[in-house]
């Protein structure tokens, strides 16, 4: 029995921070021109409606969360090449952290966004952003809600670089590009409904119903 067949080694994704050897490794972007990129990205913090008010009125005991929270974002995106062992430093051209009580779902919403130009992206940036803004939250918040959690730290876009544009979808998932203009898409029949069991048959006479009968039958 035949074995399963294995893509040419020239072909596998690798990850990019491994060497052949295995060894963890830099990349190496010296031959990238720099080019204009942005990363966006964000979290949730879920807390209780109690909380919330208590910090949007300003009555935390530690001050205003907003804006000690936004603030440690920004300086830990500066950070982030001190903080994950294998990024470049990048010179930040903007950064901006922004958080918001939502209180149909009880929770505050992270939201940074990172932009430079540069040979490598600003993903991990934005992302770092996020985290230490959020912890920062509940750094402010832990003395009257312990069970508060962060949640859905995720990227949400970028551009920029070689891969060009990515954008998360509203389900959740990547977007992949539609066929080409000049080409429609798959077509997609309806599936005919079945008729029931007899349609359509003609019924024999003597297996019709006769109300003359069925009345000198009762």
């Amino acid at each position: 029995m035949a074995g399963p067949v294995r893509e040419p080694r020239a072909d596998r994704r690798a990850l990019s921070h491994l060497a052949r050897s295995g060894r963890p490794r830099m990349v190496d972007v010296s031959e990238k021109p720099p080019t204009a990129r942005r990363a966006t990205a964000e979290a949730e913090l879920r807390v209780s409606q109690e909380t919330i008010s208590l910090v949007v009125d300003g009555g935390g005991p530690k001050g205003d969360v907003f804006t000690v929270a936004e603030m440690a974002g920004i300086l830990a995106a500066k950070r982030t090449s001190e903080l994950i062992p294998l990024t470049h430093p990048l010179p930040l051209s903007d950064i901006a952290v922004e958080i918001r009580p939502d209180r149909a779902a009880s929770s505050f919403r992270i939201r940074a966004s990172a932009a430079t130009v540069a040979a490598t992206g600003v993903e991990m940036e934005a992302l770092v952003a996020v985290a230490i803004a959020a912890l920062t939250v509940y750094d402010m918040i832990k003395s009257v809600e312990r069970g508060a959690e962060l949640t859905g730290l995720r990227l949400v876009s970028k551009s920029g670089g070689r891969s060009g544009e990515w954008r998360r979808t509203e389900e959740g998932t990547p977007e992949r590009p539609g066929p080409p203009a000049d080409q429609p898409g798959p077509r997609v029949t309806a599936p005919r409904p079945r008729a029931g069991r007899g349609a359509g048959r003609a019924v024999p006479r003597s297996l019709r119903s006769d109300p003359r009968r069925r009345s000198r039958e009762r």
